[in-house]
C-alpha cells in the first residue's frame, strides 16, 4: 500500500493550527507524506503539531515523512533545534 500525501498550507499560525491538526488526524492509520514546499511561515505551535503527529504515526506503526520542506520550514526547524530531533533528522 502506498502512502497518502498531505500538503501543508503556506501559513501555519495560531489561527490555522486547529485545522492542520484536524486534517492530519483524519489521515491517521496509514503512512503519510507531508509536503512542506508551500510553507512560507510556521509558528512554534504548528511545529509542535508536526512533531506530535510524527510521534503519533510512529506509535501507531506507520510513517509520517516530511518531503521537500521549504526554506522557511527548514529555518524554523533549525532555529528551534527540531532539525536535530529523530523525527526530522533522517
Amino acid at each position: 500500500m502506498s502512502a497518502r500525501s498531505y500538503t501543508l498550507p503556506p501559513v501555519i499560525d495560531p489561527a490555522s493550527v486547529g485545522a492542520l491538526r484536524t486534517d492530519l488526524l483524519a489521515l491517521r492509520g496509514e503512512d503519510l507524506i507531508v509536503e512542506g514546499d508551500a510553507v512560507q511561515r510556521i509558528g512554534g505551535l504548528g511545529l509542535q503539531v508536526l512533531i506530535s503527529a510524527q510521534r503519533t504515526w510512529a506509535a501507531d506503526g506507520h510513517t509520517l515523512s516530511l518531503n521537500q520542506p521549504s526554506p522557511s520550514l527548514i529555518e524554523m526547524l533549525r532555529l528551534t533545534g527540531a532539525a536535530q530531533l529523530p523525527e526530522f533528522n533522517s
